[in-house]
C-alpha cells in the first residue's frame, strides 16, 4: 500500500512537516547556507536570521530569546535541564522516557497518578523533601492526553520555595515541564503555567524531527552537556541548525495562531470517532481524564484482544494507529502509565492510542471507524466473545 493511501491517526508519534514550514527551511540548506559564526556579510545575515526565528519561539511562550537554548529534540533538552541539577528529584511515574530515564540519574521520588492519569498538588507536595531541586510534570501525558494542572502544582512550588526562604535554607527548587505533547493546542505560555524551564520538540508541531528547544527562566543555572565551539551561551555548542530552527519557529507560530480552532476542529472529529466505537462496543474502555484530555487524543481499550494484533490488522486495512508511546511500542513492553493507573493487564493489553492532526478529516473518521470496528469484531470472533 503507498504511504499518501494510509488513514494516520498517530500524530502524537510524528507529525509531517508542513509545506510552508520546507518552504522556509529550504534557502538555508541552499543558497543561504552559511555558518553564523562566520565574519562575512551573508553568514551575518544568517545569524540575524537565526536570532530572528529564536525571537518568534520566545514570543509563543512569553520569553526572551537569550532565555533559550536550541537542542536537537526534546531529549536532549530534558538531559541539558535535568544534567544541570544535583539533589533530590520529583516526577511522575507516567513521563515520557526521555524523563524518567533522566531522572533515575539522580536520587528521585516517583508520584503517582490518579486513575484518569492527573498529577495532583497534593501528591507533589507529599513528595517534596527539604533537598529537592526539580521537578518535572508533563503539560499533557503522551498516552492518554490528560493535562496536567501545572499551575496549581506551581503554586505549591512557590509555597514551598517561601518555606526554604523563612527558614534561611539556600537549596533552589525548579519547576520543568515537558510541553511537547501539548504544543500546538494549548497555552504555552511560560509565566500562565507557571514553570521555570520547559522543553519544546518541533516534530510534535509539523515541523522539522531532531529540533527541538529548552526555555529556561534567567534564575535557573544551567550546566552544558554538550562542550566545543561556545554555541548557544556555551550551553549546547555546535554549528547552528539554522534551517531546523527557522522551520521549528514557522511551525510553532503557526500552530500557536491556529490553535483554538484546531481544538474545537480536532476535537469534533474525536468525538465522531470515540462515538462510532462506543456505539459498537459498550464495553469498550475509554481512558484518561476526559474533561481535561488534548482534544487529538483517544485511549481506548478492548479488554482481552491483543492491541499488536489489532495494530497489524488495522494497518493491513491502511489505518495506522498506536498502542502507546513510539518507544514504549518498539520495545514491545507493557505500557508504564497504563500500569501505574492502575488498568487491569487484560485491558492494558488491548488498548488503542489514536492521535488526530491536520491530515485527519470526517471523511478519514468515517473509513478509520469502519475499519476498526470490522478488525476488532473479527478479532472478538477468533477468541470467541
Amino acid at each position: 500500500m503507498e504511504p499518501e493511501s494510509f488513514i494516520y491517526l498517530d500524530h502524537a508519534a510524528a507529525t509531517p512537516v508542513a509545506d510552508f514550514v520546507l518552504d522556509a527551511m529550504r534557502p538555508y540548506m541552499t543558497e543561504r547556507f552559511y555558518n553564523p559564526s562566520s565574519p562575512y556579510a551573508p553568514a551575518i545575515q544568517v545569524r540575524r536570521d537565526y536570532e530572528d526565528a529564536k525571537a518568534q519561539l520566545a514570543a509563543v511562550i512569553g520569553a526572551k530569546a537569550d532565555e533559550i537554548v536550541m537542542t536537537a529534540g526534546a531529549t536532549e533538552s530534558i538531559n541539558l535541564m535535568f544534567n544541570s541539577v544535583s539533589g533530590h528529584v520529583v516526577t511522575s511515574s507516567i513521563e515520557h522516557q526521555a524523563v524518567l530515564q533522566a531522572t533515575m540519574e539522580h536520587e528521585y521520588t516517583l508520584v503517582q497518578p490518579d486513575a484518569k492519569g492527573t498529577i495532583t498538588p497534593v501528591a507533589v507536595l507529599a513528595a517534596l523533601r527539604p533537598d529537592t531541586v526539580l521537578v518535572s510534570v508533563a503539560l499533557a501525558n503522551n498516552e492518554l492526553g490528560t493535562i496536567q494542572p501545572l499551575k496549581d502544582i506551581a503554586m505549591v512550588l512557590d509555597a514551598e520555595r517561601r518555606r526554604r526562604h523563612m527558614a534561611g535554607e539556600q537549596t533552589p527548587l525548579y519547576f520543568h515541564s515537558d510541553a511537547s505533547q501539548g504544543a500546538g493546542l494549548l497555552d504555552l505560555h511560560a509565566s500562565r503555567l507557571g514553570v521555570d524551564a520547559m522543553t519544546l520538540n518541533a516534530g510534535k508541531v509539523y515541523g522539522p524531527k531532531q529540533v527541538g528547544l529548552l526555555w529556561a527562566a534567567r534564575h535557573v543555572i544551567l550546566m552544558p552537556v554538550v562542550h566545543g565551539g561556545g554555541q548557544e551561551r556555551g550551553l549546547r555548542s555546535g554549528t547552528e541548525n539554522v534551517a531546523g530552527v527557522v522551520g521549528f519557529a514557522a511551525a510553532l507560530t503557526a500552530a500557536s495562531a491556529s490553535r483554538r480552532a484546531e481544538a474545537v476542529r480536532i476535537a469534533s472529529l474525536r468525538d465522531s470517532l470515540k462515538n462510532a466505537l462506543v456505539a459498537a462496543f459498550p464495553e469498550a474502555v475509554i481512558a484518561g481524564n476526559l474533561k481535561k484530555q488534548l482534544p487529538n487524543f483517544l485511549h481506548i481499550s478492548f479488554t482481552g484482544l491483543d492491541a499488536e494484533r489489532l495494530l497489524f490488522a488495522l494497518e493491513m486495512q491502511g489505518v495506522l494507529v498506536a498502542t502507546g508511546s513510539a518507544c514504549a511500542a518498539n520495545k514491545g513492553t507493557r505500557s508504564h502509565v497504563l500500569t501505574a493507573i492502575g488498568m487491569q493487564p487484560a485491558t492494558a493489553d488491548g488498548s488503542l492510542r489514536i492521535t488526530l492532526g491536520k491530515l485527519t478529516d470526517q471523511s478519514t473518521i468515517t473509513r478509520a471507524a469502519d475499519s476498526i470496528i470490522a478488525v476488532v469484531r473479527s478479532e472478538l470472533k477468533r477468541v470467541g466473545k
